[in-house]
């Protein structure tokens, strides 16, 4: 297989050749590359469900599992963590299983990259707890993330918890020599707690900016303290809606970005029209204004928004450059989560998950072309 279009950064055209890796990447005419852009297929740590699938039903088929993946990768997501929030143990381990067992049976599977699980050991408090159901908040227990584990099939490679939890340092070290990613969130810790887990191996920070109460201390809260960790690196939902532009600007600024990255919290209803449905136990609604809102309430439930619309809002409301935004949905998030064979961009021998794109800002961003996962092309239609 061959594709041609041009570098982000430099405009450079250059042609790439592929077959489930990449072989080769050359210089190519300017006409042969033409307008559009290429680069590695966008990555999303953290998908709750897509295009009125929920993955957080264990009942949810998989055929439809696999729509869901269609429809992700018409825009431009190669890669993604399906992500399972606080729950029951039955619920969020039967979740579990099924998209394990989804990854491994529909052809669409390949593109699963491994699981999420946010919560259930987060902050039991309003504000910091989100739209997680707080009956069944709980402290960190090894034992029980173990059977979760089992229940997912080794798949669990991204854990979101509150550090402020008695022995969290303690579970941290125990996930982090498991091999296991640890992000903060959902939290209300102190700024030593949020240290103590960075000194035990914790490396990220989720959707940095929500899951937080309204009113902070203005010298001292969680916020600043993870954004002053040089060893976390921050996830951002930039929809426009779950963060005001003066803090994701200030937040770009302070984590730097070498360590942001480009998440999008989608939950089921993200590529739907408006109405009601489901996240896990929960119901919620999604409005006219393209939120994501628990039912009968005004607070946020995850976001409806898609990685190709993320990196356009990314350049319209921080001001960063098409290279710059293309970094964060791509490498930075393979780096973040320790995917192999992604974290170096265009290179051969990565893995040919790629993306051709048009980038439109003056029509409303990023218009996918063509994507390839695996070297295999993907059907841009499906959104």
């Amino acid at each position: 297989m061959i594709c041609s279009g041009r570098l982000p950064g430099s405009g450079a055209a250059v042609r790439i050749e592929f077959e489930s890796r990449i072989a080769a990447v050359s210089a190519a005419a300017s006409e042969e590359a033409g307008e559009s852009f290429l680069a590695p297929g966008w990555i999303d740590l953290q998908v709750n469900g897509f295009a009125g699938v929920d993955y957080n039903d264990a009942a949810t088929p998989h055929e439809e599992i696999g729509r869901s993946i269609r429809a992700l990768r018409a825009t431009g997501v190669t890669r993604f963590f399906p992500t399972v929030i606080t729950g029951p143990f039955e619920r969020m381990a039967g979740a579990l299983a099924n998209l394990a067992a989804a990854r491994a049976r529909i052809p669409e599977g390949e593109s699963i990259e491994g699981l999420h699980l946010e919560g259930p050991y987060i902050s039991p408090e309003e504000g910091p707890r989100g739209a997680h159901p707080r009956e069944w908040v709980r402290p960190p227990d090894l034992d029980e993330f173990e059977r979760l584990q089992e229940a997912a099939g080794g798949l669990i490679r991204l854990v979101t918890l509150a550090p402020e939890w008695p022995g969290a340092v303690r579970f941290i070290r125990a996930l982090v020599n498991r091999g296991i990613v640890v992000s903060i969130g959902h939290t209300q810790a102190a700024g030593a707690q949020i240290r103590a887990a960075a000194d035990a191996g914790a490396t990220m920070s989720t959707h940095l900016g929500n899951g937080a109460a309204e009113m902070l201390s203005r010298r001292a809260n969680y916020l600043w303290e993870q954004l002053a960790e040089d060893r976390l690196t921050a996830g951002f939902i930039v929809d426009g809606v779950h963060l005001d532009t003066p803090f994701l600007k200030v937040a770009l600024r302070a984590k730097g970005l070498e360590r942001s990255l480009l998440v999008t919290d989608a939950a089921a209803p993200a590529g739907c029209e408006p109405g009601s449905y489901r996240l896990g136990a929960l119901d919620v609604v999604l409005t006219a204004e393209r939120r994501i809102l628990l039912a009968g309430s005004r607070r946020l439930a995850a976001s409806a928004l898609s990685m190709d619309l993320a990196a356009g809002n990314l350049m319209q409301l921080a001001g960063l450059t098409l290279a710059e935004a293309v970094t964060l949905a791509t490498v930075n998030p393979a780096r973040a989560a320790r995917i192999e064979g992604r974290q170096a961009g265009l290179v051969p021998g990565d893995r040919a998950d790629l993306v051709q794109f048009r980038n439109e800002l003056h029509a409303g961003g990023i218009r996918i072309e063509k994507v390839f996962v695996g070297g295999n092309p993907c059907d841009t239609r499906s959104r």
